[in-house]
């Protein structure tokens, strides 16, 4: 890729060999690095992995990200793909069927949620960003540490792997054996580096910001199962007080979890797998013809829910979003929708000053401004939730059958207002009418 030329300014990086450079190649990695390419910077995207196939991840794709693909041209591309549609969310609570969403009361045309394997949501976006000149994902590259001059972020370090294994017939693992790897270091400078690093962040620990946990007290046990010849319709969860099961419809299988308390795990590996395919059973009935099919604990992965925020987003030359800068529990689904809403909102605010070779920290203040009160809102509504959800994973009713039939007869009036919370958010964004242009 070409360096830029920029131009000079109290704030800027007149060196700088890109707009911007962002560490990782998740939902908000890729769509901030797709908006700036299409409003004409210079951007690349560095992604640690050779793909983008990681199970176990979101799925759900939001309404309000639905509006978002279709403000850019991209939505009926994007809805050819294989992919479930969903107009309501169903819930089994103590055995009771009831529907908590209903998404067809949202304004048309995306009135429905969207279930898709988030590697061809990632491959859908790196496919459109590819088609624009000056955009660079760089694959295996990952992010090391920072470039700081001066009290400023200029860029980042990072070590970028190649594969020198001799070519075959067969085709290798995507990730193959490090010892058949070559790794370099390198250097990309620009004028903004973006963490979109995920909870773990490399880059948001190397710009010295340390986010606040919130005590959680649950983890999720992850596995994919068949599903069972007859199967019910579409069900989000299964909740009782022997546990909460999550069935995630993705055609002929669920990606599904498993409520258990926080640092659990250990123990039911020593109870073994039978005991958990019980446990699993005694939540969600309607499972007993599938569950045989987990035989090995490589099956099972460990989700440790986290949730966290960060004090402070950003220093200069540099700004963490989504998870990197709040890490969302599970609960709604919405980590990828507020990830990519941080994209958007970073996107319209800055995009215009780059272009002028400058990243202003009172504009990264405010991106973190307007973004941070949606957060902290749901990050509170999920603590409360954990809060319910934990008391069932020990044992505990979930309600008495009166307060179970009340929420039956309110649920009416809240599933358009569950549809509005979750489907669009508490403070949806849209792109500009520049970059809806191109």
């Amino acid at each position: 890729m070409e360096p830029t030329s920029h131009t000079d300014s109290d704030h800027g990086d007149p060196t700088a060999d890109r707009d911007c450079v962002i560490a990782g190649g998740g939902p908000a990695g890729m769509v901030l690095g797709y908006l700036l390419a299409r409003a004409g910077l210079t951007v690349t995207v560095l992604e640690k992995h050779a793909d983008f196939f990681r199970d176990f991840r979101g799925d759900t794709i939001h309404p309000s990200t639905i509006t978002l693909l279709g403000e850019l041209g991209l939505r009926e591309r994007f809805l050819r793909l294989t992919l479930n549609r969903l107009q309501t969310m169903d819930a089994v609570i103590d055995g009771q069927r009831m529907t908590m969403v209903d998404f067809r009361t949202l304004p048309a045309p995306d009135r429905f949620l969207v279930l898709a394997p988030q590697w061809d949501f990632l491959n859908f976006l790196a496919d459109e960003a590819a088609a624009l000149p000056n955009f660079e994902l760089l694959r295996r590259t990952e992010a090391t540490g920072l470039i700081v001059e001066q009290g400023r972020v200029r860029g980042l370090r990072a070590t970028t792997t190649t594969d020198t294994t001799p070519p075959s017939d067969t085709t290798p693992p995507a990730d193959t054996d490090p010892a058949t790897d070559a790794s370099t270091d390198i250097e990309i400078r620009a004028t903004l580096t973006v963490a979109a690093d995920g909870r773990t962040s490399t880059l948001r620990d190397a710009a010295g910001l340390i986010p606040d946990e919130s005590g959680v007290p649950i983890d999720v046990l992850w596995f994919s199962l068949p599903k069972p010849p007859d199967p019910p319709p579409p069900t989000l969860a299964y909740l009782s007080p022997r546990g909460m099961v999550l069935t995630i419809d993705r055609g002929d299988r669920y990606q599904s979890g498993m409520v258990i308390r926080k640092g659990g795990a250990d123990r039911l590996r020593a109870e073994g797998l039978p005991a958990l395919r019980q446990r699993i059973v005694d939540a969600a009935p309607v499972l007993r013809p599938v569950v045989d099919t987990l035989t090995d604990w490589d099956q099972v992965k460990l989700l440790s829910v986290q949730l966290d925020r960060l004090d402070r987003w950003h220093r200069p030359g540099f700004i963490a979003i989504g998870d990197a800068a709040h890490a969302m529990s599970p609960m709604f689904g919405v980590g990828v929708n507020y990830a990519i809403q941080d994209a958007v909102a970073l996107s319209n605010a800055i995009a215009g000053h780059l272009a002028a070779g400058d990243a202003p920290s009172a504009v990264l203040a405010a991106v973190q401004r307007r973004r941070e009160r949606p957060v902290r809102i749901m990050q509170r509504i999920q603590r409360a939730g954990h809060r319910v959800i934990s008391r069932t994973t020990t044992g505990d009713r979930i309600a008495p059958r009166w307060a179970i039939r009340l929420l039956r007869l309110a649920t009416p009036l809240v599933r358009p207002l569950a549809a509005r919370f979750i489907g669009i958010g508490l403070r949806p964004e849209h792109v500009t009418a520049a970059a809806r242009k191109g």
